[in-house]
């Protein structure tokens, strides 16, 4: 029995060891796949597509140039979210992250740390003319983490997505911002520019409001597409086991190894990673991103950086593992996916 406990603990080792010691070719092999007729040449494109808009550290720059992120969200009742959204956008690499919250959020968010701007408008009478003022300022909006349910912060969000699209900003939508688009599903039609990211639950509705049929749960990709495709192309990303990808066009699937934890807040960090790289991947050009979807390549690059993250937090903290443990593992996990 000891010998067979030693055994098991050296296999343990060898794939501790071997994880770390992946080349970049067999970390995409492993993470990310095609369907239909795409080759790993395609995936190992894409993931240089993700290193592509990625801007370099310079000198030259100022302040504002890498990223300026707004998160929409943030109540009485939620501030842990808004706040992992917005540390890990900073994280990530924006210069600048605001969060448009409640005013009994503004200063329970603030005391988590000083780095976020934090504007206590959100419940306001005029919260959408509040937002709007800061909207030519930003490169790109989170709506939905800790906004709650509450109808007047829905309706409030509901004005501030249509500023957004007159701006032609990018928009990701995540947790209570999905279930505003299911209520309202015209809301988003046709707007190119946004990214949802629904769990499984939230696709399911969303999926049976705008496809108007049941989930097929023996056609997970198929389902995905068709509700991109319902949606106008917009840019899908189920998240799950194995998160998957579509821009109405293709479906990818990110299957990179995280962990078995599922801590709250894994979200979050998604989001507002997205919205970094949803900026970043608009910005470098069709050129940089080889004419693929910019938004796809940006999801792309969230959910892989959000799975290496739970994977390495998990790896020293085990069960206990929370959220935070994974933002302090952004910097680490960026280097070792993106620029080694």
């Amino acid at each position: 029995m000891a010998r067979a406990a030693a055994a098991g603990i050296v296999a343990a080792m060898s794939a501790a060891l071997l994880a770390c010691w992946l080349q970049p070719s067999q970390v995409i092999e492993r993470s990310f796949s095609f369907r239909k007729s795409h080759s790993l040449k395609d995936m190992e494109n894409i993931f240089q597509l993700v290193r592509n808009v990625i801007p370099p550290l310079t000198p030259k720059k100022h302040k504002g140039q890498d990223g300026r992120i707004g998160i929409i969200g943030g109540c009485q009742e939620y501030t842990g979210a808004p706040y992992f959204a917005a540390i890990s956008a900073l994280k990530v690499g924006a210069d600048l992250s605001h969060v448009f919250c409640t005013k009994d959020a503004a200063t329970v968010i603030k005391s988590y740390s000083p780095e976020l701007i934090v504007h206590p408008v959100l419940d306001s009478p005029d919260a959408v003319q509040e937002v709007e003022k800061w909207l030519p300022r930003l490169h790109a909006v989170v709506i939905g983490p800790g906004l709650g349910r509450d109808d007047t912060l829905l309706e409030n969000a509901k004005g501030i997505v249509e500023k957004a699209k007159a701006k032609g900003i990018p928009i990701v939508i995540d947790a209570d911002g999905l279930w505003l688009i299911t209520q309202h599903p015209a809301l988003i039609q046709g707007y190119q520019r946004a990214i949802l990211t629904p769990n499984l639950m939230e696709f399911s509705r969303l999926y049976e409001t705008v496809v108007r049929d049941p989930v097929d749960g023996n056609d997970h990709r198929g389902c995905v597409l068709r509700l991109s495709r319902a949606f106008g192309n917009l840019t899908i990303v189920q998240k799950g086991e194995r998160d998957l990808l579509s821009d109405g066009q293709k479906v990818l699937e990110c299957g990179h190894e995280g962990s078995s934890r599922r801590c709250g807040g894994q979200g979050d960090l998604l989001a507002g990673s997205l919205g970094v790289f949803a900026h970043w991947a608009v910005l470098a050009g069709p050129e940089k991103t080889n004419g693929q979807n910019p938004f796809l390549v940006a999801a792309f690059a969230a959910c892989s950086l959000t799975r290496q993250c739970n994977s390495q937090a998990f790896q020293k903290y085990g069960r206990s593992m929370t959220t935070t443990d994974m933002i302090a593992q952004v910097g680490a996990a960026f280097n070792r996916l993106f620029e080694t």
